[in-house]
């Protein structure tokens, strides 16, 4: 069965385009307002949403998600809640969403149970950055039955061994991490990823987003390139924490639509 991302990544590639996957966490300031951010932004042109699932210690976010993440928490904000908003978001539009988790819910909920309730409400692939190659193969397993894709991460410091065995079990698309460290908008980006994505693509068929610290446009267009797509968290997080109501959909619209215009 076709999962939406290798749909959505087919159609970027017969159009000759970058995909734009943006970030935002489930939750800051509260539900309604991710879902209409969500909508916000495939309107503005992402190509796919990542809809982070607030945890209390977010070991590979920096300030900005670790900060929004409380916040979401001390509204109230659960897994569960994440899930009923996906299912509905999916009513609403047909662009790929992609939980972000840390694996101490997904623990808690039980993989094969937080698997199936997610397939159930349309989501489409899921991250969990704190999840190594050696220990997935229980969620793996389980993604696979339901037609999710397990989505992994490399790092700039990844051996060619590692980056072969993390592409031998990767679904969907391979993330790779900009810069090393944690999450956060940064104003350059000095890492040299063309050897790392090149590794990548000599192991794997699949696409390759780059992601981490992408701050704007100028780093968009520099990266662009290199990739199939970006994505965009932090950036995109700092706009809800500094605007409210109509100017923040209003900011939201115009930095995705900068982003994807650098991307053409």
């Amino acid at each position: 069965m076709t999962n939406r991302i290798e749909v959505t990544f087919a159609g970027l590639k017969r159009r000759q385009e970058k995909g734009l996957i943006t970030y935002i966490t489930a939750g800051d300031p509260d539900l309604a307002t991710t879902r209409e951010l969500v909508l916000a932004m495939a309107e503005a042109g992402a190509d796919m949403v990542e809809i982070g699932v607030p945890f209390s210690d977010p070991i590979a976010d920096g300030p900005t998600i670790q900060q929004a993440s409380q916040r979401a928490l001390a509204a109230g904000t659960t897994p569960a809640a994440v899930l009923a908003l996906a299912q509905s978001l999916r009513c609403e539009t047909p662009i790929p969403l992609i939980l972000m988790t840390y694996y101490n819910p997904v623990y808690r909920y039980g993989p094969a149970a937080f698997v199936a309730a997610a397939a159930a409400a349309g989501i489409d692939g899921l991250i969990v950055p704190d999840l190594p190659v050696e220990e997935a193969s229980v969620l793996r397993t389980a993604c696979d039955a339901h037609n999710l894709a397990l989505i992994p991460l490399v790092a700039p410091t990844s051996t060619p061994a590692r980056i072969t065995a993390i592409a031998s079990q990767a679904r969907g698309f391979i993330y790779c991490v900009t810069v090393t460290g944690v999450t956060g908008a940064r104003n350059r980006i000095e890492t040299d990823l063309a050897p790392v994505v090149a590794c990548i693509r000599r192991c794997s068929s699949l696409p390759v987003a780059l992601g981490f610290g992408i701050a704007g446009p100028e780093a968009a267009r520099s990266l662009g390139p290199l990739a199939d797509a970006l994505v965009v968290g932090s950036a995109l997080v700092n706009l809800v924490a500094n605007h409210q109501g109509t100017a923040l959909f209003r900011e939201v619209k115009k930095f995705c639509r900068s982003i994807k215009q650098a991307l053409a």
